[in-house]
């Protein structure tokens, strides 16, 4: 066997097993982040410096309490310079389970990006909430699992590197605004479902840091395989307002989540890519009251450069 066969046949077997890893911790819980891992900046190959790019995904995931989540998104990426570009992008989600749907949409995300140098890159950039994160049912206020938004204005910055083939990104994205979410669990029946969820009235969100290392693996001369490691921390103890407005911790929600992901590239021709994104939790924190635990996600992904 010559060493190019052997080298294919060792790409082959880690695709695969990233595959059943994935696979094996579709059951588990809980990849939370607030949008700003699926930045285009931060996320694998995302640095190249393009004069326009349009994109266009979709996305499933299994969230906490028997809830499915369904996503879509537009984005458009503009490089000014040979050292400035500018993202922005559109969000919109959906959620359903125990008998009650949302949908709406969710947040801008406008980034401004500068190359330092080959290796180097650096993201300033912020999410605007489309919603206050105050979806009712009934005229009751809905846990955050159904809200469509986080509702907080948060601000964004990150940087990249570029090690020979690894990519490693550090970014932290933390609440300037805090969203007007007034669910209290108590005012649901006893029976209710909803019962259960955490009460986040008047919810104060923390911020939160990543690191994301990504290899990628050229499997053929259209597909590309990036394998991606993606430990979050969510920097201190969410906040709520109990019904005597008594301002109280969510312990637990403090602490680290530890995501895989396993991208796949396929270039159709010169100016035109998908995408698909598999990604699942293999730590989570204790409590996650955002509503944005993801037991699984894969997402789909549409880009053309012009």
């Amino acid at each position: 066997m010559s060493k190019n066969q052997i080298i294919a046949k060792w790409k082959y077997i880690l695709a695969g097993s990233l595959l059943c890893l994935l696979s094996y911790y579709t059951y588990g819980q809980g990849c939370s982040d607030a949008g700003f891992c699926t930045i285009n900046s931060f996320k694998p190959n995302g640095g190249e410096p393009i004069k326009n790019q349009f994109k266009i995904g979709a996305f499933v995931g299994k969230g906490d309490n028997a809830i499915s989540v369904y996503g879509n998104y537009v984005e458009y990426n503009r490089q000014l310079s040979k050292n400035f570009g500018l993202d922005a992008k559109l969000t919109t989600l959906a959620q359903s389970g125990n008998g009650i749907s949302t949908f709406g949409i969710s947040d801008f995300f406008l980034n401004s990006n500068y190359q330092a140098s080959d290796k180097v890159k650096f993201t300033l950039g912020a999410k605007i909430p489309l919603s206050n994160a105050n979806k009712t049912s009934s005229q009751v206020p809905l846990p955050m699992d159904y809200q469509t938004s986080l509702g907080t204005f948060d601000v964004i910055f990150g940087i990249g590197y570029d090690l020979k083939k690894i990519q490693v990104v550090a970014a932290i994205q933390q609440p300037v605004s805090q969203n007007e979410n007034q669910f209290i669990s108590t005012n649901f029946p006893a029976n209710s479902m909803l019962r259960s969820f955490q009460t986040t009235n008047k919810y104060q969100r923390s911020g939160d840091v990543l690191l994301r290392i990504s290899y990628p693996i050229q499997v053929s001369s259209k597909l590309k395989l990036t394998a991606s490691a993606l430990p979050i921390y969510h920097l201190a103890n969410d906040k709520y307002s109990d019904e005597l407005n008594v301002i109280r911790e969510i312990k637990g929600s403090q602490g680290l989540t530890l995501n895989g992901n396993v991208y796949f590239d396929y270039e159709v021709n010169s100016k035109n890519f998908l995408q698909l994104n598999l990604g699942a939790p293999f730590i989570v924190r204790d409590a996650r009251p955002d509503g944005l635990t993801r037991s699984f996600i894969a997402n789909i992904e549409y880009r053309i450069k012009f």
